[in-house]
């Protein structure tokens, strides 16, 4: 099943033996409106069966060594260890770090960004799921010191999430990161009084920056504004979620 022109597929310098996928809106799933056809969330209140029998169609449409490791979200910093194996339960993680070859990394979202991380010898991957408050909370900190590889080291890739000029915060976004370094105050551009336009990917750029990584690639989506992507800012409670995914070949 050709996914090429469906989905995505990201641009960066990886190793070779490192694989990534974002799926879309779009492509051969089971789902109904108003979820598009391709929902992979399990919390976004599709049923159950049908999101299960999206996942099993991605794992077949991008042959996947193993099914995905999904975790359950929660807008943290803890980052998982992952091998291929899945557990019972989805562990309550916002990223995940994987050594192993065929462990498939999966972070689900719909406005939020998704950061993909390897090591450029392919020794290590990692997925994070960046929204603000996972950003504030040093998410992305957590998955660089969770890999073990220096930061020099590390390729990132910004996937799909909502451009600043969709993304209308308050005073508390801002507060939680110009608080953290001046710098920040810069992703903000003011609209009303005590509001703001947020540039996600341009904070995680800094914070990446900030922590070693500076070989960062994608950005310039903006998943509001996109109707490939699932939007929650554009749908509401009623969004589904796309993945983005990594992986180690054998």
């Amino acid at each position: 099943m050709d996914m090429t022109d469906t989905w995505i597929f990201p641009d960066w310098p990886a190793p070779a033996r490192v694989h990534a996928a974002v799926s879309t809106r779009e492509g051969p799933g089971v789902s109904a409106p108003p979820f598009g056809r391709f929902n992979l969330g399990l919390r976004s209140g599709e049923s159950a069966e049908v999101v299960d029998s999206n996942r099993s169609v991605l794992q077949q449409a991008m042959n996947l060594p193993s099914a995905p490791r999904w975790l359950h979200q929660v807008h943290g910093s803890t980052v998982a260890e992952l091998g291929p194996l899945p557990s019972e339960h989805e562990p309550q993680a916002d990223a995940a770090v994987s050594r192993i070859p065929g462990t498939v990394l999966a972070i689900l979202t719909a406005d939020c960004l998704p950061v993909l991380f390897c090591a450029d010898d392919g020794s290590a991957i990692a997925a994070a799921h960046a929204g603000w408050r996972g950003l504030a909370a040093g998410v992305l900190e957590a998955t660089i010191e969770q890999m073990q590889v220096a930061p020099a080291r590390l390729l990132a890739w910004l996937g799909p999430c909502i451009a600043g000029s969709s993304y209308e915060v308050g005073e508390e976004v801002r507060a939680a990161f110009v608080g953290h370094a001046a710098g920040a105050a810069a992703c903000f551009t003011p609209t009303r009084p005590g509001h703001w336009h947020c540039d996600l990917a341009a904070l995680a750029r800094q914070r990446l920056a900030a922590a070693g990584v500076l070989r960062v690639h994608g950005g310039g989506f903006d998943t509001f504004a996109d109707a490939r992507f699932y939007s929650y800012r554009r749908e509401g409670a009623r969004s589904g979620r796309f993945a983005s995914l990594i992986w180690l070949a054998s």
